[in-house]
């Protein structure tokens, strides 16, 4: 993966899950380590979350703490420091993107299998550049044509790693309110199911409707997403997004109750297939 890509988010993750490694091993506190570095308790706990760029100076300072002497060894991991400070491709986006997105986008464009549920409506990297320009409409009112544009096409760039050859695996389930609530006119909503039902005939994509006469489901707590990344290094995380933050959850016991209901999400709604029937009818509807 070369600089400027996802990557960078990843390899945050994988540094500061080292660093907590070889600090535990010591039984250092991370009081005790941020001390060292003329930081807080926090502080350690968020570089060991991945969540914070990391500076050379306090890498190397927490490895002579932690007793990594062996050159070749500090400098794999110094380097691993240096890459992980690489923006992104999506930076360059920041004016328009609240300052919690920017780790998802990250996150998203390194997993190797993305798993989700939606039910208020089109998951992002499903959607038309008609439709997405439509729900951000709604949802940033007063922004200017420009700053809406810039997040349609944020949207749209996304996407290209969906449909890229290397892309990842996506599973979706979305629920039939995101696909009756309309956004846009009703062109709009037709070309947006449209794409739908040619999408989910990638090989990497597999798209289900759950439907209303299901009725109560596993899903009932609201959307989320599962992000799986081919690092063996790195758990799961689970991305729940909120009106002003989101929430990343990768304690083993959260990503199980949600891996669970995502497996009941995919075993009561209807396959790939029939699902697409249940898109064709929702146009003749339209």
């Amino acid at each position: 993966m070369s600089a400027g890509e996802p990557g960078s988010v990843v390899r945050r993750m994988l540094l500061g899950s080292h660093l907590r490694r070889l600090r535990e091993a010591r039984g250092i506190t991370r009081e005790a380590a941020g001390y060292s570095i003329r930081a807080s308790e926090s502080k350690i706990s968020r570089m060991e979350l991945g969540r914070v760029s990391f500076k050379t100076r306090d890498v190397e300072d927490l490895l002579t703490l932690y007793g990594v002497n062996d050159e070749a060894e500090r400098n794999a991991l110094l380097s691993l420091a240096r890459e992980a400070n690489v923006a992104g491709w999506w930076h360059s986006y920041s004016d328009v993107l609240p300052n919690w997105f920017p780790t998802y986008v990250g996150l998203e464009g390194a997993a190797s299998l993305i798993r989700a549920y939606e039910v208020q409506f089109v998951h992002g990297l499903l959607q038309t550049a008609a439709y997405a320009r439509a729900v951000v409409e709604r949802g940033m009112k007063g922004a200017s044509p420009a700053d809406i544009e810039r997040r349609v096409a944020l949207r749209m760039e996304r996407q290209k790693y969906l449909l890229s050859t290397n892309g990842p695996e996506f599973h979706v389930v979305l629920d039939e309110a995101a696909l009756r609530r309309p956004y846009g006119d009703r062109e709009v909503m037709r070309g947006q199911l449209q794409h739908l039902i040619e999408i989910s005939e990638r090989p990497n994509v597999r798209l289900q409707v759950m439907p209303f006469g299901f009725g109560g489901h596993s899903g009932e707590s609201g959307a989320f997403t599962i992000l799986s990344f081919p690092e063996s290094d790195l758990s799961d995380v689970i991305f729940l997004e909120q009106l002003t933050s989101a929430l990343y959850l990768d304690k083993a016991e959260d990503v199980t109750q949600y891996e669970k209901a995502m497996k009941e999400l995919q075993q009561d709604s209807p396959g790939p297939d029939e699902s697409r029937d249940l898109l064709r009818g929702l146009i003749q509807l339209s």
